[in-house]
């Protein structure tokens, strides 16, 4: 066939592909060929992708849209460089949202949540996700939480899951128990309702017994992960140095005396200490108060607990409390101070006690100024004294009013002083605190992981067998599964009446269920192997594969999920199931998809809907515009976006591959060396620019690519020249990563068999990476003069003389004096002249 026959077969081809037959075409392939799925056969490096798994509680929406295209650009250019890859698919079904929406709908949580996960699963198949489907899972299958009860019994014999009576965190809508990070704000995290606080026993993971580990081991993941993400997990861990200080509580009545123990970072500021002030909704403001005050005592606690936690930390509300009738001894003066409750100090921090400094903390002096208490200076920082303007001063200076800390101005000093002095009469020591606190996992709805705990009155908390799991949810089907403050599982007697593991005696299962961050806190590593039936996972397949390459999500969970699946790694290191001690090697945070300046909303009217936008512009379209928007971890406007632009691009990529005739296989060698080096300095550039996360840029040298290549064959380059061929492959290879149904187009158009997913990537030829010259630029008072064409390797006082003998220069510089010169070679010669 003739050059000019081939020429106009290929005019008479439409000018545009069908989007929608090509989505059907391709779909149907890439089900026969099951192109992703892990070999794990040792014969190539392995590379784990792993995206943060969805909940079923909806299709697929913007965001999903977004995530899904930045992850699977990750996994599938590291399938073109070789790796074998793990990209994983799976669902964290259990949990309150789908468990609300089904209530809503009339629906048992079952039907409604596996109705969703198909769902999901149709459309991430439609949006062409490079998953291995052959290691799916469901957090909600039997098989997944008999490991997660396995877990938690392991846990529990380690000392690392307990049950204690304490204030929790209420959502009155909900009607269940949240873990602290589940309250933002004072409102529920999933719902937005006011939280509440009550006294309820709960169970509860020993996370603070890893604080310290949690903290330290980030240091090795400062080069890969987010900043923004390691500083909301160290604020959230909060540690801080400072003193335990114990305070005597003296007898009152017939009340004993006690020692009550405080944390404070400035326990040189001791002799500062005026009054004493207690939680009053911890169980030690009840058990100090004097007999006189016990009913103004009950009083005021009544109240408390109404209040939420955000509220009574403000700084702005009035400050309320009651005299408990008992007085504390400052351990380093001998001095009595009274002791009061109040809201402004929190049950679960230390020990819901704290010392006084009205002087130099603004909750204590406004506290102080309410009641009449005394306020006494002990650090003069210049300031205003605030025993007259009633501002603390919280700065360094000089010891005042605090006997042989007088006239001292090292605070290290007067820490380790006051701490030394402390340690040497019994009466404290140095110590570390912790914001953290103890994970609460137990939940009073149904749709969970049941807790496998059997509750005997005469073995007390028994577990149940390994042999016994799971513990299977029963149906409830036609039962009153609404929230009512109590699990349903209470009233199911069938399932909750049970004969006593130990001693054979009648007895009750717990009726909660796990908090849904607890199965998302090791699915990544049943994904492993997660048909294995001998434990959670196969060890060796999670050492093999593990820690994950990168992790992909929102940071959104940069403290729920991301903490406690890292507390989880380290026990299991600690357990010796796992040889590593961070599940994620990197993290990779995606922005919020907004619409019009807002978060999307349907009361808003500002919903845009996935499906819709894939109707009209196709899925390729999509993919390329949330790629393409922007860094990564930047918000996406959605009204800025355009994907009838992407849909334009991609057209005039997919019209390239109509322009080459040659052969596939035809060498390179010979073809247009301009054409050939812009090909290769694109491919090394995108290289780079994936490993450094810079995907929008990936877009935008793609598209660059695709002006180069098309203006060569508009000048001339033939259908035949091998550098055509070369830059279209490449041009195919690369939007791959982005666009995989048009490449896979593209691709069948070039003569290939499918899949271009796996078509390797391209040999990089360094000798056309070399630059035979470069623009450098020319400034006077930093204006542009002029443009040279120099070698890449000129030195700065060659460019320099280049520039100055520059006809164009010297006008612009008649009549100046040169004062500065600045070269940097081989780009930029900038002359400062008056």
């Amino acid at each position: 066939m003739s050059e000019q026959t081939q020429s106009q077969e290929h005019a008479a081809e439409p000018a545009t592909y069908d989007v929608v037959a090509a989505q059907d075409r391709w779909r149907k392939v890439w089900d026969d060929l099951n192109p992703f799925e892990a070999a794990d056969d040792g014969s190539r490096e392995r590379r784990y992708a792993l995206t943060m798994f969805p909940y079923p509680s909806g299709d697929l929406h913007m965001g999903h849209a977004e995530v899904m295209a930045l992850h699977d650009v990750i996994a599938r250019y590291w399938w073109q460089r070789g790796y074998d890859v793990l990209n994983p698919i799976g669902w964290d079904s259990f949990g309150l949202p789908a468990e609300n929406a089904a209530i809503r709908r009339d629906e048992h949580p079952a039907t409604y949540t596996y109705a969703n996960i198909e769902t999901q699963a149709e459309s991430f198949r439609r949006y062409g996700m490079s998953f291995d489907w052959s290691r799916r899972l469901h957090t909600s299958d039997p098989e997944y939480y008999r490991w997660t009860q396995w877990l938690f019994l392991r846990f529990r014999e380690r000392g690392l899951a307990y049950r204690r009576s304490s204030p929790v965190n209420w959502c009155p809508n909900d009607q269940t128990v949240l873990a602290n990070e589940q309250v933002v704000g004072g409102m529920c995290d999933r719902c937005g309702a006011e939280v509440t606080k009550r006294e309820l026993t709960q169970w509860y993971f020993k996370v603070t017994d890893y604080a310290q580990r949690l903290l330290d081991d980030m240091e090795g993941l400062k080069a890969t992960w987010p900043e923004r993400v390691l500083a909301m997990q160290r604020n959230w861990i909060g540690r801080s140095e400072g003193a335990h200080v114990d305070f005597e509580i003296e007898p009152a009545g017939e009340e004993p005396g006690r020692t009550v123990t405080v944390f404070t970072t400035r326990p040189d500021t001791l002799y500062g200490a005026t009054f004493f002030v207690v939680a009053a909704d911890a169980k030690l403001a009840g058990e100090i108060c004097a007999p006189e005050q016990r009913e103004a005592f009950e009083a005021y606690l009544a109240q408390v607990r109404k209040e939420t936690d955000i509220d009574r930390l403000s700084s702005e509300r009035e400050k309320t409390g009651v005299f408990l009738g008992r007085y504390a001894v400052n351990p380093v003066n001998g001095e009595r101070i009274p002791v009061w409750a109040a809201d402004y100090v929190l049950a679960d921090y230390g020990t819901g006690a704290v010392m006084a400094v009205p002087a130099h903390d603004q909750r204590d002096l406004d506290f102080a100024k309410a009641f009449d208490l005394p306020v006494r200076r002990v650090v003069d920082t210049g300031e205003e004294n605030p025993e007259e303007t009633f501002v603390a001063t919280a700065g360094d200076g000089v010891y005042v009013n605090s006997d042989d800390l007088d006239g001292l101005t090292d605070k290290a000093s007067g820490i380790a002083q006051i701490v030394g002095r402390l340690e040497g009469e019994g009466r404290g020591k140095g110590a570390v605190n912790f914001r953290l606190r103890d994970w609460l996992l137990s939940r009073q709805r149904f749709w969970g992981c049941p807790i496998p705990i059997i509750h005997c009155p005469t073995c007390g908390e028994v577990p149940v067998p390994d042999d016994q799991l799971p513990v299977v949810l029963p149906d409830l089907r036609g039962a009153d599964l609404k929230p009512k403050g109590t699990s349903p599982l209470a009233a199911a007697e069938e399932w909750v009446d049970v004969d006593c593991p130990s001693c054979g005696g009648p007895a009750k299962r717990d009726s909660d269920t796990m908090d849904t961050f607890v199965d998302s806190s090791w699915y990544f590593l049943r994904y492993c192997s997660p048909d294995y039936t001998e434990g959670p996972f196969d060890p060796e397949a999670v050492r093999r594969w593990m820690p994950a390459h990168q992790y992909v999500g929102g940071v959104e969970h940069a403290i729920l999920h991301l903490l406690y699946s890292r507390f989880f790694t380290k026990v299991l290191h600690d357990m010796g199931m796992v040889d590593f001690e961070e599940p994620f090697q990197a993290l990779l945070n995606q922005g919020q998809v907004i619409n019009q300046g807002k978060a999307m909303s349907k009361s808003l009217g500002n919903g845009v809907n996935l499906g819709d936008m894939i109707d009209q512009y196709g899925v390729d379209a999509v993919r390329l515009t949330m790629v393409f928007a922007g860094p990564p971890e930047d918000d996406i406007d959605w009204a800025d976006m355009s994907p009838s632009g992407s849909l334009k691009f991609l057209q005039r990529a997919w019209r390239l591959s109509g322009d080459v005739t040659s052969e596939p296989g035809t060498p390179y060698d010979g073809g247009d060396v301009t054409l050939r080096k812009a090909t290769h300095r694109t491919l090394r550039e995108v290289e780079h620019l994936v490993d450094s996360h810079r995907f929008n840029v990936v877009v935008a040298r793609v598209m660059e690519l695709v002006n180069v290549t098309r203006k060569a064959i508009d000048s001339g380059c033939g259908p035949t020249d091998p550098a055509v061929r070369e830059a279209v492959e490449a041009v195919a290879i690369l939007l791959s990563l982005v666009a995989p149904y048009t490449a896979e187009e593209m691709w069948s158009r070039l003569g290939h068999e499918p899949t271009v997913a796996k078509a390797g990537w391209p040999t990089v030829d360094e000798a056309l990476l070399v630059q035979d010259s470069v623009t450098a630029v020319v400034q006077v008072q930093g204006k542009l003069r002029a443009k040279l064409e120099v070698g890449p390797d000129i030195s700065e006082a060659d460019l320099e003389a280049m520039a100055l003998a520059e006809p164009v220069i010297q006008r612009a510089l008649e009549g100046k004096t040169v004062r500065k010169v600045i070269v940097r070679a081989p780009k930029l010669v900038n002359i400062v002249a008056g």
